[in-house]
């Protein structure tokens, strides 16, 4: 069984609007129901469990249903962070899947996740046990000397860039995550799976990314998602 687990637990205070960013309307469509529509769509995701920020459970069963969501089964609530958040839907699923089921974790403010890339992920998990999502790095990274200078730089050829989603086989990630949060690894500020997995002592394996794979954070990213969705309606009347 292939699990899409997706995270829906912030209040998105940087978009500066009055809701939470996965819930803005995009042509008349929650941003979330887009993401969610991505794994709706692709034949290899069985189910989906979503965690969700309190007081809109009721607002995403009630959408689910209006945009044919099917596979969406379950709805955990959100965390005090990213983190704790993720933890909660793993639980969530302890009852639900086997050791060697693959859970794909993805942000819901991802919307334009590609079938391609859903695919080469969990391809990738089958075959090493874990897939991340990554991209080349096509910019210079210099490492600060002081606030002002440097002389350091870090080769890029060197470097990939993960996103979501991620996939992992259940039995491993479930282990992780009890881990981490009974040894306080890997589970404070930016971490996530990705980066909780390898302070964990794990190696990760690199699946292939998209750069229309955008994480909508800011105003900008939201326009940015918006020219996407017009562009593909035009190549799409054409």
């Amino acid at each position: 069984m292939n699990v899409a687990l997706i995270i829906a637990g912030g209040s998105g205070h940087r978009m500066g609007q009055d809701i939470p960013k996965q819930f803005i309307n995009v042509y008349d469509k929650p941003v979330l129901i887009y993401t969610l529509e991505g794994f709706q769509r692709h034949p290899l995701i069985d189910a989906i469990e979503l965690v969700c920020i309190d007081g809109w459970h009721d607002v995403v069963w009630a959408y689910a249903k209006q945009f044919g969501i099917d596979k969406l089964k379950w709805i955990v609530p959100g965390g005090n962070s990213g983190q704790e958040s993720i933890r909660n839907g793993v639980y969530g699923l302890e009852d639900k899947c086997g050791e060697d089921d693959i859970v794909i974790i993805h942000d819901g403010i991802r919307p334009l996740v590609d079938a391609s890339v859903l695919s080469d992920v969990i391809e990738t998990c089958r075959k090493y046990g874990n897939g991340v999502t990554s991209m080349p790095y096509n910019e210079q990274i210099f490492v600060k000397d002081d606030e002002i200078s440097t002389v350091k730089y870090i080769p890029r050829e060197t470097l990939r860039r993960v996103q979501t989603p991620q996939a992992y086989k259940f039995g491993k990630l479930d282990w992780a995550y009890h881990k981490a949060f009974a040894e306080g690894i890997g589970i404070k500020g930016s971490s996530y799976t990705n980066t909780m997995m390898v302070e964990l002592g794990e190696r990760l394996y690199f699946a292939a990314g998209s750069d229309k794979n955008i994480k909508l954070t800011t105003k900008d990213d939201l326009e940015m998602f918006k020219a996407y969705l017009k562009m593909d309606k035009d190549n799409w009347l054409k």
